[in-house]
């Protein structure tokens, strides 16, 4: 076999953290845009229906489909993941968070832009190895610093019900405490 000595590491995952979710997720999806949309028509602009609508389609589409499998590397020169290469020149640092059960590996470039790049990450132990890889190239920071849209998608992924092993009423239960302590 004839391998490219330019790459240091390389792994399959899957494109984003996914889990398959049930039909609870679904039914709460299409009731809180069935609730913005009947605010939104008593009181608001009725063109702001539209967007709402397309939200739901868009996080239907992505809790029903899986993402696909891509072939991510380390090379001598940067990070190529599903076909984007960045340089190790143009990055800054890198941390690691978990969603879905998943390490994703986030690797920030350098300012003005902060571009980031998300990366599953499947194992613990492919999990040391890039840290001990990229760490000779990047900063590594174990606490980041969260941006706005990491706070809010942090918020939004804690007031959405879990489905696994709890009956309705424990759910919506688990939802108003959830919405509760996101208030506080």
């Amino acid at each position: 076999m004839n391998e490219n000595p330019q790459i240091k590491f390389s792994w399959r995952a899957p494109l984003r953290p996914y889990k398959k979710q049930s039909s609870l997720i679904l039914k709460f999806y299409l009731t809180v845009a069935l609730l913005l949309s009947l605010i939104v028509f008593f009181f608001g602009d009725k063109i702001l229906i539209i967007p709402i609508w397309a939200l739901v389609f868009i996080f239907y589409v992505l809790t029903i489909t899986p993402p696909p499998e891509v072939e991510n590397k380390i090379t001598t020169f940067g990070i190529d993941a599903a076909g984007v290469t960045l340089r190790w020149e143009m990055l800054s640092h890198f941390y690691f968070g978990k969603r879905f059960g998943f390490y994703t590996l986030t690797v920030v470039s350098q300012s003005p832009y902060f571009y980031h790049l998300y990366l599953v990450v499947p194992t613990e132990e492919m999990k040391k190895k890039l840290i001990t890889i990229l760490s000779s190239h990047l900063l590594y920071q174990e606490t980041p610093q969260k941006t706005i849209t990491d706070k809010m998608l942090d918020w939004i992924s804690s007031i959405i019900p879990n489905e696994e092993g709890s009956s309705t009423k424990t759910d919506l239960q688990a939802v108003s405490e959830r919405l509760r302590q996101a208030s506080l």
